[in-house]
């Protein structure tokens, strides 16, 4: 049996139909490859509806939400805001992670992502930056190390 996953999109634009929105279902895709039941990414506004999509997936179930859009400097952007409260322990080393290969990739920028990473409950929550580029280089950190992870948080071992 397959653990649960949820990808959990934040964007305004996205949301209300300005444009599709491109990373979740990369993201999507690539939980599928990792052996996770994903379903289609939950596509939201920044802010509270944020917090509302990643508790309703950790209620449902979800062993990881990913989350995607609304790490970085602008007034809007407010996911980590949105995740902080849902988190019982935080893991830093993950986000740290995910900036550093941005950054050792020559995207200078990576260094603004504001995103978190943390245990809710059974379930590791992780906020990607919204770029492809970003999330793309998030996953490539989150490959080696996700399912081993996905089972400490919930005491097993490998």
């Amino acid at each position: 049996m397959s653990l649960r996953a949820a990808v959990v999109v934040a964007s305004n634009r996205a949301a209300s139909g300005v444009y599709a929105d491109e990373t979740g279902p990369l993201i999507a895709d690539w939980l599928r490859g990792q052996g996770f039941d994903c379903d289609a990414p939950a596509v939201v506004p920044d802010g509270d509806p944020v917090h509302e999509a990643i508790a309703a997936a950790v209620a449902a179930g979800a062993r990881v939400v990913l989350t995607t859009g609304g790490t970085g400097l602008t007034p809007t952007d407010r996911t980590p805001e949105a995740t902080a409260p849902l988190l019982d322990r935080e893991v830093p080393g993950i986000a740290e992670a995910i900036r550093a290969a941005g950054v050792a990739k020559g995207v200078p920028t990576a260094m603004l992502s504001r995103g978190l990473a943390g245990i809710s409950g059974d379930c590791l929550v992780i906020n990607l930056p919204g770029s492809r580029g970003g999330v793309k280089d998030g996953l490539g950190v989150l490959e080696p190390v996700l399912a081993h992870a996905v089972e400490q948080v919930v005491g097993s071992d490998h």
